[in-house]
Formats: C-alpha cells, sequence, structure tokens
C-alpha cells in the first residue's frame, strides 16, 4: 500500500531580524539610561598592533630582567641546600658505640669503635648492635685515661686519634635541623667552657643555658647573686637564650627545673646536649635520666645503656640518640668542643684528673692572714701551670686562688723565680709529673701583662680566669691591718695593681668582674638597676 503524500516544508536559510522594542506609553517619564557609546578600540589597533613576535620578545626580555633582580637570592638558597646536603652526609651512619658514639668497626683495634668481630657478627645475627659496647669504653670505665683527640692529652695524634676539626664538623649538621639546644657550660671554668660561637653550631636553634657544678662552689655562696652574675655575663656576651638554670649532676639539684623547660620547649623537636670538652654532658645526661625515670618508663629503659663519663676530654666522638621521652623527640648527647685555649690541650692525659675538682672549693690566700709578707716583688706558682708576678700592690692587697685542691701554690721572690721553675717543675710544681715529662714540658711562654686600678675598695677588684683551670680574685684590702695607724684611705687612693700573668701556649687569661662567691659576697656584690623593659628582656634564672 503506498504510503500518503507528505507535503513539502520549506525553511527560511537566515532568521527575520527581531522586532523593534516597545515604545514606553506617553504617559510615563523614561527611567532608562542613555544607551552606552560603543566601545573604544583596543591600543594598537589596526596597522599599529604589536606582531607575535614583539610579544613574545617583551615577555623574554621581562623574564630576563626578574632573573636578574633575583639571582642573588637564588644564588644564596641554592648555596645554602647545597650546604645542607654536605653537611648532612657528614652525619655518623651505621651503628655507633653506645658509650662513646665512634661508629662500631673489627679492623683496627687501636682505633675508637673497636668490636671483636665474633662479637660484632653475634650482635649482629641478633639485631643487637645498639647494645654493643667498643672496647676503649670498657677500659675508660674501668678507670683507665685513653683519649682518642689527636693533640689534645699531650699526645700528637695518628691514625687511632679523631681531630678536634673532625668533631666540629660532626656537629655542623645541626645548624640545618630544627632542634632545641641545651648548652652547658661549667662555673668553675665560665669562660673557658663558654664556647662563645655556639651559634656555629646551633644556627638559630633556640638554647637553653645551663650551669654545672654549682655543688662545687665554696660554702654559704648566696645563689642569688650566681644567678644575676652568670645573666649579667650572658647579656655582654650577647647571646639570646631562653632561660639560664643552675644545676648539679651530683646532687641533681636544678635538674627538674630543666627537664620542665625541655618538655615545654621542645614541641616535637629532638634535644641535642651541647658543649664544650669535659663540661659534664654525659653526667648531665643521665641525672636527667634518673630523675625522669620515676615517671617516664621509656627513660627508665634508657639508663641501662648511657654514655660513658670520664675525665678523659674527648669521651664522646660522635652523637650518641637515646630514647628518653615517651611523648616522641629523641635526646642526643654530642661529641665535646675542643678548645686550644684550655689546660687540658697541653697537659698529658695522665695528669687530667689533677685538674678536676672533686669537692667544694676553698678559696686559698696569699699572703695569709698571719703573715706580714706583701705580694709586691714576689712570685706565685699554681703547681707547673701558672706564674703570676706581682710587680705592684698595695701593702694590704691579696690574692684568692679558687681551683682544683690538689694543685699546689708557692711563692717566691721574683728574683728567684726563674731558677725556681727549671729546678722545681715536674717535682714540687705538679702538674706535669715527673721529670720525665717536664723535660719535654713547653715551659710557660704566654705572657700577660694586667695593670688594675682599683674602683671600690670593700669589694675584689676582678677575678684573673685561667682557661681550663680556676680563677684568681683580686682583693686590694683583703689582709686585715695589725696597725691602727695605717692610713687605709691614703694607700687606697694611689693604689694600682700591676700583674704579670705566665701560662703554657695557648692557654687563655681573662679578666672579668668578680664572681660573688662566699659569705661575704652577698655583702659587697650589687644587683643590676634595670627598667621594666630591661628586666622583660633579660633571660630569667632558675635554680
Amino acid at each position: 500500500m503506498a504510503s500518503p503524500h507528505l507535503p513539502f516544508l520549506s525553511f527560511p536559510k537566515t532568521l527575520p531580524p527581531p522586532p523593534p522594542p516597545l515604545k514606553p506609553h506617553a504617559h510615563r517619564t523614561s527611567l532608562a539610561a542613555a544607551p552606552a557609546p560603543p566601545p573604544a578600540p583596543p591600543d594598537g589597533a589596526g596597522p599599529a598592533a604589536p606582531t607575535r613576535g614583539d610579544r613574545f620578545l617583551g615577555r623574554q626580555l621581562a623574564t630576563e630582567a626578574a632573573a636578574r633582580v633575583l639571582a642573588p637570592d637564588d644564588a644564596d638558597r641554592r648555596r645554602r641546600r647545597k650546604e645542607k646536603r654536605r653537611a648532612l652526609a657528614r652525619m655518623p651512619s651505621g651503628f655507633p658505640c653506645y658509650g662513646c658514639g665512634a661508629p662500631l668497626q673489627t679492623a683496627e683495634e687501636a682505633a675508637p669503635g673497636y668490636v671483636d668481630p665474633e662479637t660484632y657478627e653475634l650482635k649482629k645475627r641478633h639485631h643487637q648492635l645498639r647494645t654493643v659496647l667498643c672496647g676503649r669504653c670498657k677500659l675508660l670505665s674501668h678507670g683507665h685515661m685513653l683519649t682518642a683527640v689527636g693533640g689534645h692529652g699531650g699526645y700528637p695524634g695518628g691514625k687511632q686519634f679523631v681531630s678536634a676539626e673532625q668533631l666540629r664538623e660532626k656537629l655542623s649538621y645541626l645548624r640545618h635541623e630544627k632542634a632545641l639546644i641545651v648548652k652547658l657550660v661549667d662555673i668553675v671554668d665560665f669562660n673557658g667552657s663558654f664556647l662563645a660561637r655556639v651559634r656555629d653550631f646551633a644556627g638559630a636553634n633556640p638554647i637553653i643555658l645551663v650551669i654545672t657544678k654549682v655543688d662545687l662552689l665554696p660554702r654559704d655562696t648566696d645563689l642569688n647573686c650566681i644567678g644575676d652574675w652568670v645573666v649579667e655575663s650572658v647579656v655582654k656576651k650577647k647571646l639570646n637564650v631562653l632561660s639560664v638554670h643552675l644545676t648539679s649532676s651530683k646532687s641533681l639539684v636544678g635538674i627538674t627545673g630543666v627537664i620542665s623547660e625541655i618538655q615545654q620547649e621542645k614541641k616535637g623537636r629532638d634535644i641535642y646536649i651541647l658543649g664544650s670538652a669535659n663540661v659534664g654532658k654525659s653526667a648531665f645526661i643521665s641525672a636527667m635520666l634518673r630523675t625522669m625515670a620515676y615517671k617516664d618508663p621509656v627513660a627508665a629503659a634508657a639508663q641501662k645503656y648511657k654514655p660513658i663519663q670520664s675525665a678523659v676530654p674527648g669521651t664522646t666522638l660522635g652523637p650518641i640518640q637515646i630514647e628518653a621521652f615517651l611523648g616522641g623527640g629523641k635526646l642526643y648527647d654530642t661529641p665535646g668542643v675542643h678548645l686550644h685555649h684550655r689546660q687540658a690541650a697541653v697537659i698529658n692525659a695522665d695528669d687530667l684528673p689533677s685538674l678536676a675538682p672533686q669537692s667544694r672549693l676553698k678559696g686559698r690566700c696569699f699572703p695569709a692572714n698571719d703573715t706580714d709578707v706583701e705580694l709586691s716583688g714576689n712570685s706565685l706558682f699554681w703547681a707547673g701551670l701558672v706564674r703570676i708576678d706581682v710587680v705592684k700592690a698595695l701593702p694590704r692587697s691579696r690574692l684568692t686562688f679558687y681551683g682544683p685542691k690538689k694543685l699546689k701554690i708557692n711563692m717566691v721572690p721574683t728574683t728567684e723565680a726563674d731558677q725556681f721553675y727549671e729546678t722545681e717543675v715536674g717535682v714540687t710544681l705538679t702538674p706535669p709529673t715527673g721529670k720525665d715529662r717536664a723535660e719535654g714540658w713547653p715551659g710557660l711562654q704566654g705572657v700577660r701583662e694586667l695593670k688594675m686600678k682599683y674602683e671600690e675598695r670593700d669589694r675584689p677588684a676582678c677575678d684573673i680566669a685561667i682557661s681550663g683551670l680556676g680563677w684568681i680574685s683580686v682583693e686590694p684590702s683583703g689582709v686585715p691591718s695589725n696597725s691602727p695607724d695605717d692610713n687605709v684611705e691614703e694607700e687606697y687612693d694611689r693604689g694600682e695593681l700591676h700583674l704579670v700573668v705566665h701560662v703554657p701556649k695557648p692557654v687563655e687569661v681573662f679578666v672579668r668582674p668578680p664572681l660573688p662567691v662566699s659569705k661575704a659576697a652577698s655583702q659587697w656584690y650589687r644587683y643590676q638597676e634595670l627598667t621594666e623593659e630591661e628586666e622583660e628582656l633579660r633571660p630569667k634564672w632558675h635554680y
């Protein structure tokens, strides 16, 4: 059946124009705005328009100009990234000895970190290399004095020694880490152990300053005076720290306050204990773990494998990682920074224990109160390590020595001092101990001349600090007068002290404000008068 026929429909090729808009009624006022003017042609339209090549060239010139401006910043950024890669590459790899941080090795028996090959393989098979103590640490734990830092302790160095520069390099990666730095300073050797350039290691990381061995200060010392004196010294050295803590690792005084500060400031960061050699870092860590063990099971477990303590500078040879905090974050014991200007750098390793005080310091006065001897024209020898020639002093001037009790002090006329030293060094004047060591002793070649005017009669004029040994308090009128006719005021007005200090090269001599020790210090010490703004900016000290 045929389909029905469908009509053909055609559509126009173009749409009809839209109808014109309706005009408003005549009785209404038109509120419509006037029609907008046609848009202005773009700049450079027509024949003046830039070509694609012109636009490309403009972009290239702008990029090159920006690169020239930013080039110094980019170069500095690349340099910092390169330094960080190099520093991180120097981080110790492998398993270190938990006692000293030296990498474990089985090749050289005389070198640090040596472990018997059978013991090493057995511990490695059972994944217990973190519990291995090297042979050198075992000897140190039994009282042997074995240095491993070349050029220190009287040894020239060799393949079994680690140089002081290598120890510094092992700490260089710290400035690129996000860490909390706990810097330790020995109160007995404050200037010698201060480590003024600590920012070379710590970078911009925050620092907590811990003063160790305050239990060695003379009896009846007012720690309020000591704390203020330390803070004032830190401010003068322009070191920005969070706070200052006075501590004793032996009696655990002040340790709890440091732990509280660390817990408050660590904020997930690792904690690094930093300081010069033999400042007491390992002993401080042991005291921390012992205090934390009552509440923190992680710290209690860490006590079993804690760093070795020894009087030998350079006991710790690499960073030692310690799991000490229940809430995360690791504690690191670091190698001591060896400073060439301390006495420990020049004497033999067997004499090192004589430099470490074992009990409270007690000032030894010269001349004594019951003698009529004056200082002028005399020389005082502090063991074989220090000689002080008194060229000029007041009749009642006195020098009070604070340092290890084992080191004897002798006073002889200056005219006989040279001969006395030559004959008695190694015998009466020890260290160096023994004639054999005295023959190779370089002598007291470093000389420093000191001239000081007295500012006040009733307080020490200054301290003369010997790096790595102790200090000498200079008192203008320390010896009581036996004659009521003595004109003290007249003597004091024209008073001047002239000393010549001899020490081994390169040991340093520091002149500083007197450290307020003993009971009398609380009478003459003056606290700094500060404004509220200055008080707010100064670090707070805790005890």
